[in-house]
């Protein structure tokens, strides 16, 4: 079940590999995302030496859930992978050209989960490439109901 989605990295970028990662939160930042607070449109992943984290995500507190406390809507937070997968990562971020970014938060089993995606950028002319696609199929779509 998806929570919020980063439909600009599907825009910006190529992605060749998912991963699912854990995140790292505080109480009230669960709180928040599960009231949907949570946007992932200009966040992106770092990897700091062997070590990845997520930049830019940002959760708005609920006025009720941290009475205590001052959040930080922006902070950094580390992401739980597996030390095989962020070799993996690390190989291939060194490449040039590529990137990690997140695309999407999500429950799994109850848990809060973020899929990050191994990409290449995409250039100008690849946007306009994608986005003519796009609307072809759109419009093959609307051309077979109508003959249906």
């Amino acid at each position: 079940m998806s929570i919020v989605e980063n439909r600009k990295a599907f825009h910006d970028y190529f992605v060749e590999e998912r991963y699912e990662a854990g995140l790292v939160l505080e109480g009230w930042e669960v709180k928040s995302i599960r009231a949907g607070r949570v946007q992932l449109k200009e966040a992106y992943v770092v990897l700091n030496g062997a070590e990845p984290f997520i930049i830019g995500m940002h959760v708005s507190a609920l006025p009720t859930a941290s009475t205590h406390v001052n959040p930080d809507p922006t902070r950094s937070r580390k992401l739980l992978l597996n030390a095989e997968e962020i070799k993996k990562l690390v190989g291939k971020v060194e490449q040039k050209g590529y990137t990690l970014v997140p695309l999407n938060l999500h429950y799994t089993k109850g848990r809060v989960k973020l899929e990050i995606g191994l990409a290449k950028g995409k250039k100008q002319h690849d946007k306009r490439e994608t986005e003519k696609e796009r609307d072809w199929q759109r419009e093959q779509q609307q051309l077979l109901r109508r003959k249906a």
